[in-house]
């Protein structure tokens, strides 16, 4: 693979517009945010994940990288929170497509008050989501066929859009922008600790690259060249986030944004002024074409990862259970009862960006959990196999590593911080709700790991064992191979 196309596959698969009103709180303070989370998050994840995906190309991901660290107990986890993390995200991106499709409509009050309503939120999600793992269920075939379209119709060109309408409009529609435009605007108000929370969310926004790690060992010399595309992905990430969120700052007025509208108002703004009302409806269809498509996805990649995971052994033969096309369709059943029962928060939160917030708050958690077992993996890996053959080798891996783990901690931290700018009720109790689904999701896995058995291994899985196991059987002489990832191991 060359350069460009390892640039090209990590700005789409990380990409997604639905972050960027969430940003444009700040104004130019975004700088600040894009630039620290991209130094102490996104270039630590990629070249990490990187050296471990070459590293230790067998099945397995991130499980196989955490369970050579520190045993598969903490691998199993990691690979839970991977499977969970997805689960309050479909609410939030559904959420994001139902406020698309409800500004179709050509009046914006209308379609203000429609993309408010927590029955019609609701009922979107339900729907779209259950439509979509009946599609997921039918196999990989339809996800090679919509990805490529779904990123350049639903994320890149919606981006290019209010990129180049937003700078057009700084410049020339003769009004000032609705932010202040100074050096001292450069740096957020760091006074008011709740002011930083909705921050923490730019590390979702960056999460997901390490998805394409593996790809390092298709490509010519890549010691010299993935480098050079990770740092070129990054920047182009990078300038995409910060440069929408510009253009949704510059004509949005701060009181009025709105973590689910503010996109669309800002789409429907811009073409007012180019005289040209109509494109509002057709990026509205365009954007919530690319959030469906990508919810389809989504649902099967976490899901072929943890049933992988559950054939070695390490969750009930019930659950490995696979259809005529090979899904793990008792897999996906269980991840959409629980998706169905959080979507319900949308009813009992006080409004609409609240539950957003919170479930969106909610996967950035889970999500961290596992890039902090991830980092701190690539640390031990260097110190406890140092021989491994390692085709791509991070320079200076314990600073990056080390920078990642921080970053990851400091986001997590945040996570359960409420923030001031949006009306969530009784603070206490967003943050008991936060905890105590911390504590459950990431109890659950520990709780499964436990009471494993021998007999929940399918006899037919071809998972390789650990680097570990095969020492461990090469140091017994006579000792048979031992079993693929035994769960008693």
């Amino acid at each position: 693979m060359s350069i460009a196309t390892i640039v090209v596959m990590n700005i789409t698969a990380v990409v997604s517009l639905r972050f960027l009103p969430s940003e444009a709180e700040y104004g130019l303070g975004a700088i600040f945010y894009f630039a620290l989370a991209a130094v102490v998050f996104l270039v630590p994840m990629s070249l990490v994940a990187a050296e471990l995906a070459t590293t230790y190309p067998e099945k397995g991901g991130v499980f196989r990288w955490v369970s050579e660290a520190y045993g598969p107990r903490w691998g199993f986890l990691a690979m839970s929170m991977l499977w969970i993390e997805v689960i309050p995200y479909f609410p939030t991106v559904l959420t994001f497509g139902a406020v698309s499709i409800a500004f179709m409509d050509p009046h914006i009050s209308m379609a203000e008050t429609i993309a408010a309503n927590k029955w019609y939120i609701t009922g979107f999600v339900l729907v779209v989501y259950w439509l979509s793992v009946l599609i997921a269920l039918r196999g990989v075939g339809i996800f090679a066929r919509v990805s490529k379209w779904c990123g350049i119709v639903g994320t890149i060109i919606p981006a290019g859009v209010v990129v180049i309408l937003g700078f057009a409009y700084l410049f020339f529609s003769g009004k000032p922008p609705l932010i202040e435009l100074s050096w001292g605007a450069l740096l957020p108000d760091f006074t008011n600790f709740g002011n930083v929370v909705l921050a923490a969310s730019i590390f979702l926004a960056y999460a997901g690259m390490e998805m394409n790690a593996v790809h390092v060992k298709d490509m010519d010399n890549p010691t010299k060249k993935y480098p050079i595309a990770i740092t070129i992905a990054s920047l182009g990430t990078v300038a995409i986030f910060l440069l929408s969120t510009l253009g949704i700052a510059f004509i949005v007025p701060k009181q009025d944004i709105n973590l689910t509208q503010s996109l669309l108002l800002a789409y429907d703004l811009l073409f007012r002024w180019i005289d040209a009302d109509w494109l509002g409806s057709v990026l509205a269809v365009m954007l919530a074409f690319g959030v469906l498509g990508g919810v389809v996805t989504w649902i099967a990649g976490p899901n072929t990862g943890m049933l992988a995971v559950a054939k070695a052994g390490y969750l009930p033969r019930w659950f490995q259970k696979t259809n005529r096309f090979g899904m793990g369709s008792r897999l996906m059943i269980v991840q959409a009862v629980i998706v169905s029962i959080l979507s319900i928060t949308f009813v009992i939160m006080p409004s609409v960006q609240a539950a957003f917030q919170i479930l969106s708050q909610l996967t950035v958690i889970l999500y961290l959990v596992m890039y902090m077992l991830m980092f701190a993996s690539g640390i031990r890996l260097r110190q406890t196999q140092p021989a491994r053959p390692r085709p791509y080798r991070v320079p200076a891996m314990y600073l990056w590593a080390a920078l990642g783990f921080l970053g990851s901690l400091l986001a997590f931290a945040l996570s359960f911080v409420p923030p001031v700018q949006i009306s969530i009720g009784s603070p206490e109790s967003y943050v008991m709700y936060l905890v105590v689904l911390v504590v459950i999701f990431v109890a659950i896995p520990l709780i499964i790991f436990a009471m494993r058995k021998p007999e929940w291994r399918d006899p037919d899985s071809d998972f390789e064992p650990f680097t570990w196991e095969k020492e461990k059987t090469q140091s017994q002489p006579g000792a048979q191979k031992p079993a693929a990832t035994d769960p008693q191991s």
